[in-house]
């Protein structure tokens, strides 16, 4: 990967443009700024991030602890508000969206994988995939094929029925996946997803994850302090204190940050 060294949030936006023709960006932020409260101290979380990810990538978002990784990614995924700035995820504008609507956006175009994987523990593996589709008006018939198709692509056709009891940690990051992608998201988002797993399962499941983006069609973007996550990206965001200190992309393109 080449790296990057924006200087405005017009500088990314142009260039990225350039790079990507007419596409739409998933997500776009323009001198976003988060601070949280603790008792009489303000602490800054994210100080001016300017950033646009681009499309149908597997970008890594990748800094020390406290350095502000998982605020920008709970931001990007409507998890959390700024409180300054313009944040756009898949073409919309999503600080002026009341708390009902950032739900709906979230199950329409976001998918999430955790670190813990957040199974149900009293639903099966398919109940588990299909329960996103569940609060969508997608009929049976066409659910079912939607939950064998992606329990197959994950390798776990013969694993429907089981719980997340009777699965290892790598298999439960399997369903994890697989009910990320089952509303057919513009954006997937994983925080440290492979944290709980052993290096060589871990391999395995980056791997898959890299090939469903590729199948799929849609933007990944971690959380991460594993090499093995960062070699595999198309893009890597390095944040420091809050600020992004530089951008490596895997194509010979410089960009500057303030």
């Amino acid at each position: 990967m080449a790296s990057t060294m924006p200087n405005t949030a017009g500088t990314i936006l142009r260039e990225s443009r350039n790079l990507q023709g007419n596409t739409m960006q998933p997500v776009i932020l323009k001198q976003v700024g988060k601070t949280y409260q603790l008792d009489s101290v303000a602490v800054p979380a994210l100080i001016d991030i300017n950033l646009e990810i681009r499309p149908d990538c597997f970008t890594v978002i990748s800094g020390p602890s406290g350095s502000g990784k998982t605020t920008l990614l709970n931001v990007i995924g409507c998890i959390d508000k700024p409180d300054q700035g313009e944040v756009l995820v898949a073409g919309q504008a999503t600080m002026t969206m009341k708390d009902d609507d950032l739900s709906d956006f979230r199950a329409r175009h976001l998918g999430f994988i955790f670190q813990n994987f957040n199974l149900m523990p009293v639903l099966s593996s398919y109940e588990n995939i299909e329960y996103p589709l569940l609060l969508t008006n997608m009929p049976a018939a066409e659910r079912k094929k939607r939950v064998m198709m992606l329990l197959d692509a994950v390798g776990l056709a013969d694993r429907a029925s089981n719980r997340p009891g009777q699965l290892s940690g790598g298999q439960r990051q399997r369903v994890a996946i697989a009910r990320a992608l089952a509303t057919s998201p513009k954006l997937v988002l994983a925080d440290e997803p492979t944290a709980n797993l052993d290096s060589f399962t871990g391999a395995a499941i980056i791997a898959l994850m890299r090939r469903m983006q590729r199948e799929h069609h849609v933007s990944f973007i971690f959380s991460s302090h594993d090499p093995q996550v960062q070699a595999e990206a198309d893009d890597a965001i390095f944040i420091r204190d809050g600020r992004i200190t530089h951008i490596e992309r895997d194509i010979n393109q410089k960009e500057a940050v303030a």
